[in-house]
């Protein structure tokens, strides 16, 4: 069941909260971690999972993130379809997290920033984005893939005047988040 709920400040503190256990896990293998999705964007609803993203040297081989993550008791997601991250989910019993690790630098690295900052700093986009996400999700309920298809026009509207906006402003991402 998809479910949005208004913004709630705990999942700040949720990712501070784990962001700084990983740091502690890996060391300087993470380059980066970040607080990601629309989680990480004060004022926004979301579906409740926090959303993190660890940036690294290079996604192969997995053995310098993949131990240390599951050591914390994160579940490697193997069969991810998505190339250009490795994926794990939070250990079991615990509320839903899902960790991204991709290359930094690479486009699926910047995309998630670029659109977390863009957000962060255009309070007019999250209103319209919350409803269309609350009526996606009425739409779909129980389809998880259709809801994100159907939000795909809005994702590459948005990353378009993301794009204009940080070419105009100089947008480097936010300080890494742990």
């Amino acid at each position: 069941m998809i479910r949005i709920e208004s913004y709630d400040a705990a999942w700040a503190d949720r990712f501070a909260e784990l962001g700084h256990g990983l740091r502690d896990a890996l060391g300087d293998v993470a380059l980066r971690i970040d607080h990601i999705g629309s989680t990480a964007v004060p004022g926004l609803a979301a579906k409740p999972i926090v959303d993190i993203q660890i940036s690294v040297a290079a996604l192969e081989p997995v053995d310098p993130f993949r131990g240390p993550l599951e050591a914390c008791g994160y579940v490697y997601r193997p069969d991810n379809t998505e190339r250009t991250k490795r994926y794990f989910r939070e250990p079991p019993g615990t509320p839903r997290t899902h960790i991204h690790v991709r290359k930094l630098g690479s486009f699926s690295q910047q995309f998630p920033l670029l659109l977390r900052d863009y957000l962060r700093t255009h309070p007019e986009e999250l209103a319209p984005y919350e409803s269309l996400k609350r009526s996606l999700a009425a739409q779909h309920p129980d389809d998880r893939a259709a809801y994100t298809n159907a939000k795909l026009p809005w994702f590459w509207q948005t990353i378009r005047r993301a794009d204009t906006w940080s070419q105009q402003a100089g947008w480097e991402p936010a300080p890494s988040d742990a």
